[in-house]
């Protein structure tokens, strides 16, 4: 028995049998499997990543910046002009309107002055119309106005040689070229000035866009290059690698220029609407509701009695501009909102000739009214100071004074604001490349060491 137990002790273990080793995916999913799991891999896999990140977001950022960049060009050599040109467009209209109104008041003797000066607006017209029409051919309003200005020059002439042979029938020419100006050309050229202020206010707040996904890859990027930096310091014990304190300090540098220069840019585009095309606007409106009321002002005595109506429209008009007391309306808003004292100083000059303008229409419409029509005439169109001509003509020129002070602002800021992102797309562009060369060869730099 004993000698039993002492064989079994004694003889070699049964071995179980072998079995073939399981699959465990292809070679070159294992050899991955084994790189990665490396301290050299997992740092491989860090490197790539990080440099996805810089390459997303510097790309993001120069980008951004070249988009924001053309929208403030827009503002400068496109929208802005043909903002402009529209405006110029509306105004031109207006004027040639009034002129033509005040001119038939000259029973035959048209006045040179007032003859030039309704070809030159419609010569203007014409130029603005086509500088429209280049920008945007297939836009209605344009194509409107094209089609019926020539009409309404016709129109004009028609009735200019019936008043010279001092017949009726021209005055109601007249009517009629007035009715068509305010009621197809006006309202199609309020359509123009409305889109492309549209366009222009489109553009600017697209330039002033706050870049988010730019920001937030740079900070992505950045939060990266720290977390591999508390891995290398954890691992190495050492406290700093150079090449990623330099790739963060390319980073920060990056983000700091992107912020900055979209600060700039947004202040000063912020300053080119609020000083700029916000007032230009309101004393584009108040110029163009004044030439509507000197034109119903003449055409309330073209009428000869029969010219109630056109009395209204100048009230109406009058009331938008200062308001009934004279202390509100579109010139009073102007004047608030003014922040260049040139502006201030020509849109209360602008009011104080709209108050001396309602007082002598008042005198003129109370002559019209008591059948002294050449007296009524005298007021409104006569050479004396205090005539209407002469109160009319003084708030015209401050209005344009106005608008060219308020549109030199609009075009200093916005130049301001391309001169704020000029350098950034290089600039941005240098330093994701040095980001990226500090990236790599920091942690090229551990990497080797496990070779």
């Amino acid at each position: 028995m004993l000698d039993e137990v002492a064989m079994a002790l004694l003889s070699p273990p049964a071995t179980a049998p072998t079995r073939a080793p399981a699959r465990t995916g292809s070679p070159l999913a294992t050899r991955l499997t084994a790189r990665t799991s490396s301290t050299p891999g997992r740092l491989t896999v860090l490197m790539v990543v990080l440099a996805a990140l810089a390459i997303a977001a510097g790309l993001a950022a120069v980008i951004g910046v070249v988009q924001r960049s053309s929208h403030v060009h827009s503002v400068i050599d496109r929208t802005g002009p043909l903002t402009v040109d529209a405006q110029e467009l509306y105004r031109s209209l207006s004027d040639a309107d009034a002129i033509a109104a005040n001119a038939f008041l000259s029973n035959g003797q048209e006045p040179a002055a007032l003859r030039t000066r309704y070809d030159n607006d419609i010569a203007a017209a014409s130029a603005a119309l086509t500088s429209a029409t280049a920008a945007d051919p297939g836009q209605p309003a344009v194509q409107e106005i094209s089609a019926q200005l020539p009409v309404y020059a016709g129109l004009v002439e028609t009735a200019r040689t019936y008043n010279r042979l001092n017949l009726p029938v021209g005055a109601a020419y007249l009517r009629e070229a007035s009715a068509l100006m305010r009621d197809q050309l006006l309202t199609a050229a309020k359509r123009l000035y409305d889109a492309e202020t549209t366009r222009f206010d489109s553009d600017a707040d697209a330039a002033a866009g706050f870049p988010w996904l730019a920001i937030a890859l740079s900070v992505l990027a950045l939060a990266g290059l720290g977390y591999a930096q508390v891995t290398l310091t954890r691992r190495t014990n050492r406290l700093f690698n150079l090449g990623l304190v330099g790739a963060t300090a390319m980073g920060l540098a990056a983000l700091i220029w992107l912020g900055s220069s979209w600060l700039g840019a947004r202040g000063e585009l912020a300053s080119a609407q609020r000083d700029g095309s916000a007032q230009e606007q309101v004393l584009a409106r108040a110029r163009i509701d004044a030439l509507q009321a000197r034109a119903d002002e003449a055409l309330t005595l073209v009428a000869r009695g029969n010219g109630a109506s056109f009395d209204t429209d100048y009230g109406t008009m009058l009331t938008d501009l200062v308001g009934k007391n004279g202390d509100s309306g579109l010139l009073h808003q102007a004047g608030a909102a003014a922040t260049d004292p040139t502006v201030r100083t020509a849109v209360n000059a602008a009011i104080s000739s709209a108050k001396d303008w309602r007082t002598t229409h008042q005198k003129a419409d109370d002559a019209n009214k008591n059948s002294e029509y050449t007296r009524a005439v005298t007021l409104t169109i006569g050479d004396d100071p205090a005539s209407s001509a002469s109160s009319f003509n003084h708030l015209d020129q401050q209005l344009a004074a106005g608008i060219a002070a308020t549109s030199a602002t609009l075009d200093r800021h916005a130049r301001s604001a391309a001169g704020a992102l000029a350098a950034a797309p290089i600039g941005l562009a240098v330093l994701t490349v040095l980001l990226l060369v500090g990236m790599v060869a920091g942690l090229q730099q551990r990497i080797a060491e496990y070779r």
